[in-house]
């Protein structure tokens, strides 16, 4: 099979779940890096990412953007198990969790903790403490959440699906700051399931610092 072509930055962890998902599904993955933020608006990446955000794939002729199209996809045409359930109800519960987090995860406790703690120092800008500080009771709630829907081993059921994936993409970042060490604390269910999800082979494989050095 062609090599699927992931552009992005390892520390997004968007990105990460775009090459986690390649490693679950055993498909030949290459991540071209974007370390310089100017990437995202030149014209060779607006026509794979018409919004200017990672990550975008390549598959031969094929393009692609948006990470739950990408992880979709991989899943669909990578090797058994699958990453979905069958169960319609199970499905539902995983394609709400992805909901959750690209809709209030990402907005309540990556951007605002997980880009002032880890992002902003690294290129030199600004850490905005209001911004973390707003943001805390949403994270705190996201959390909350997440955890409340854990049933058996993961988020969907008994079975790891792409929600688990993206979701401890997310969360990993997060426990990297002191407010989402804190944050975690507070949930141990949702801690021992990052822990676990972590531990796969395809998580210690897209570690940033090890994306980087790939």
């Amino acid at each position: 099979m062609e090599t699927l072509v992931i552009h992005g930055s390892p520390g997004s962890p968007y990105v990460r779940a775009a090459v986690a998902v390649m490693v679950e599904k055993r498909l030949p993955w290459r991540l071209a890096l974007m370390t310089d933020v100017a990437l995202l608006r030149e014209p060779a990446h607006l026509a794979r990412h018409p919004f200017g955000r990672m990550p975008a794939l390549e598959h031969g002729d094929f393009v692609l953007h948006e990470t739950q199209a990408i992880l979709r996809y991989a899943d669909a045409i990578g090797e058994p198990p699958p990453l979905t359930p069958a169960e319609p109800r199970a499905a539902a519960r995983m394609n709400q969790a992805l909901g959750i987090v690209d809709a209030y995860l990402f907005e309540g406790a990556t951007k605002p903790i997980g880009f002032n703690r880890l992002v902003a120092p690294r290129i030199g800008a600004p850490v905005d403490e209001q911004a973390v500080a707003k943001a805390l009771p949403a994270a705190r709630h996201c959390l909350v959440v997440l955890e409340s829907m854990l049933i058996g081993d993961y988020l969907a059921g008994g079975m790891f699906t792409l929600a688990d994936l993206l979701a401890a993409c997310h969360l990993a970042m997060l426990a990297r700051t002191p407010e989402g060490r804190d944050l975690l604390a507070e949930r141990p269910r949702l801690a021992d399931w990052l822990a676990r999800v972590e531990a796969r082979p395809s998580l210690q494989a897209t570690v940033p610092s090890r994306l980087m050095a790939a």
